[in-house]
């Protein structure tokens, strides 16, 4: 039990701290309690309160500030009113994001199908496929050093038009040009390019057919195990020492200024030593947010026997450090391809006749689903398509069945296109849902007419019938694929207004109150630390994330603009002013 020596004055000011102990004699910091506007618990016990105290790193007690006073009886506190204006809430969860790539895409020639308004510049976007060349050309001449590679992200073939290596070798023969999809599946190589990172003929014989499918070698274009294929040629340079420092240190900037206190990456890059260079920037001490990796179970299932794979996976263990970790007993899965560069597998055929890809083979996901199930791990499985989603559905199924096991937690993750049936099975099967609410906002509009149609457009991202099931739920960004802001994805899910400012699906928008939900309390829950964070209650992290307005009940038009003062990481405040000046 602490023991205090404390002088309190008459409004509960600390006026003097003498000493707190506990029984050993070691030190233990002063409980402070936080006034506010509003505090949103999310804890159903309480939902709504006035007031929290904290001591070190964790929750004591909340309520109005005459509870929190009497629930402290004679432990010594100090009241700070510093968010007496603001409301708080439960510290924002970036349930899935991608760190490196977010970083690399947006310290690249930014040349996409939407604005990226970035604190130090904004990329306007792309409208056709002369707007998309004519910037690519001016990118190329205003560089200085010729043989610097010209890096750019965002380009789509559906908004910008198709895109033919000739058209990038006018641009420069002799400067490399690397062309990264919108999708960030998809590369595009120059011939300069192609020379200088030895993507030649005698490479290409050595795919395996699946990886020469998904490439076109003749026009230096891979995507989805093409991809996966030629990006061992490219990481060299593309992520250098230089380039991930710059690249974590905008992520550090950018997802504490949009209220982050936990961030995920499930299934990243398994290179340690580019994860060694992550570590260097976001396991700092001083670090504004926690950051925890998932591993990626393509990589290893491939890799090794089927005895091997769990050691392997759990070396990782090793990898993290400081404000990193990777987490235990959970691993992440591909089915099908990218929503962005229309790669899902899809029931009923695309509306222009091409085909869906597979990122893992049948055998090979069936394989690697058994394993990791087998070891009791929670799965974490990337699919986009209706026929990709039955595909999971159906390993799930036969793994239950064959093996029994509870509260599993299988996340759909991404969830583009779906059928409503489809929820109720995710339902019946005991899985879990993690959404990129962004896709209807950028895409539907133009996937309406091109490959899709507008039914199958529009219902993209069938969040409504989800909650309705009442499947928990989680939203991500996926950056690069949307922003990383929280705000932003709610207002997404919420209001499914897209970038040209059509409704689209009005009956699959969410509630106010599930999207906040999605990026604290259930995006923990996905994670399985929701014992943790999450929610405002006694015994779980002080992790808060301070806004102006309360996101439950503002006007929904709003939520993307409420303004963040920063957040509170394990008792630690952190205002997104004082860091940026840093």
């Amino acid at each position: 039990m602490l023991f205090f020596v404390l002088l309190i004055n008459g409004c509960g000011d600390a006026a003097e701290i003498v000493q707190s102990v506990d029984q050993s004699g070691s030190a233990s910091s002063l409980i402070t309690v936080f006034t506010a506007k509003e505090i949103v618990t999310l804890d159903p016990e309480k939902p709504l309160a006035y007031a929290v105290a904290v001591q070190d790193d964790r929750i004591v007690a909340t309520g109005s500030l005459a509870e929190v006073k009497a629930a402290l009886g004679d432990i010594p506190f100090a009241v700070d009113p510093v968010f007496q204006n603001n409301v708080i809430v439960p510290g924002f969860i970036a349930q899935h994001d991608h760190p490196l790539l977010a970083g690399i895409t947006m310290n690249s020639e930014i040349i996409a199908i939407e604005d990226w308004v970035l604190p130090n510049k904004t990329f306007p976007a792309a409208n056709n496929h002369a707007d998309y060349l004519r910037r690519l050309k001016s990118a190329e001449s205003n560089m200085t050093d010729p043989s610097e590679l010209l890096l750019s992200w965002g380009y789509h073939q559906y908004f910008h038009g198709p895109l033919k290596q000739s058209e990038l070798d006018e641009i420069s023969a002799t400067r490399p040009i690397i062309i990264w999809h919108r999708s960030a599946h998809e590369f595009y190589l120059n011939s300069a390019a192609e020379k200088r990172f030895g993507v030649n003929a005698e490479w290409y014989a050595t795919l395996s057919d699946s990886a020469k499918a998904q490439s076109d070698f003749e026009n230096g274009h891979y995507w989805e195990q093409g991809w996966f294929a030629v990006g061992p040629l490219l990481m060299g340079e593309m992520f250098n020492p230089a380039r991930i420092e710059s690249a974590m240190e905008f992520v550090q900037t950018y997802f504490h200024t949009n209220g982050v206190t936990t961030g995920a990456e499930p299934g990243g890059l398994l290179s340690k030593p580019i994860q060694a260079a992550q570590n260097a920037v976001l396991g700092q001490a001083d670090s504004p947010f926690r950051f925890y990796f998932i591993a990626d179970g393509k990589s290893i299932t491939a890799a090794y026997k089927d005895d091997q794979v769990i050691g392997q996976t759990e070396k990782l263990l090793d990898w993290g450090t400081g404000m990193t970790a990777f987490l235990p007993d959970q691993v992440k899965l591909f089915a099908d391809g990218a929503i962005y560069s229309q790669a899902m597998q899809l029931k009923e055929p695309y509306s222009d006749g091409h085909s869906g890809e597979w990122m893992m083979d049948l055998d090979f996901f069936t394989r690697s689903f058994r394993i990791y199930w087998d070891a009791g791990y929670q799965i974490h499985v990337h699919v986009n398509g209706d026929a990709g989603l039955e595909m999971v559905l159906d390993t799930l199924q036969e793994n239950l069945e064959r093996n029994p096991r509870r509260d599993h937690r299988t996340v759909i993750v991404h969830f583009a296109v779906s059928q409503k049936n489809q929820v109720e099975r995710i339902k019946r099967l005991g899985a879990i849902v993690s959404v990129n609410p962004y896709y209807p906002v950028a895409l539907a509009d133009n996937y309406r007419t091109n490959g899709l149609e507008p039914e199958r457009a529009d219902s993209m991202v069938r969040l409504g019938d989800v909650e309705r099931a009442k499947i928990p739920y989680s939203l991500h960004s996926d950056m690069p694929m949307a922003p990383g802001q929280p705000l932003f994805l709610m207002w997404a899910a919420v209001n499914r207004i897209t970038n040209e400012g059509n409704l689209r699906a009005p009956e699959q928008r969410i509630s106010r109150q599930g999207a906040l939900r999605a990026v604290t309390i259930e995006a923990a829950y996905s994670l399985q630390l929701e014992k943790e964070m999450g929610s405002i209650e006694s015994g779980k992290l002080a992790n808060f994330t301070i806004l102006s307005d309360n996101p439950i009940t503002v006007d929904p038009m709003d939520i993307k603009n409420i303004a963040i003062w920063g957040t509170v990481l394990e008792g630690r405040l952190q205002p997104v002013q004082a860091r940026s000046q840093n």
